[in-house]
């Protein structure tokens, strides 16, 4: 899973097999360490609701968490949708929110590309 942060946006990009694991066990993170101390680190996770509901998070100390309905996480994996979109509201404006197919680039070899979405661009012309 990758994670993309940008002012007061948050994006994941998750692949075929994550998506797999998400709806096996109802939860995936990722742990970045920064140094020897434990302390020094950040996890970032999405996690499936069982209520529906629209895109949200939880924050906890040195973790964020995106939560998503299972029932539309389901639809998105599914079908031919990019990503699930939506805000969360912050004391100074919204926070928004992405959780994003992870395509495969058009311009690396099949290698590179291994547990990635199809890329719909593929074959397109300008």
């Amino acid at each position: 899973m990758k994670l993309r942060i940008q002012g007061d946006s948050l994006r994941l990009r998750v692949s075929p097999s994550e998506v797999k694991r998400l709806f096996a066990s109802g939860r995936i993170e990722e742990t970045i360490h920064f140094g020897c101390n434990q302390e020094a680190r950040f996890t970032y996770a999405l996690e499936l609701k069982p209520q529906g509901g629209s895109i949200s998070t939880r924050c906890l100390p040195q973790e964020v968490t995106v939560l998503v309905s299972a029932a539309d996480a389901r639809r998105w994996a599914d079908g031919p949708e990019v990503g699930l979109y939506g805000e969360s509201g912050l004391n100074h404006g919204l926070l928004q929110l992405a959780v994003e197919k992870d395509f495969a680039c058009l311009d690396k070899s099949g290698a590179e590309n291994i547990d990635t979405f199809p890329n719909p661009m593929h074959g397109a012309e300008c």
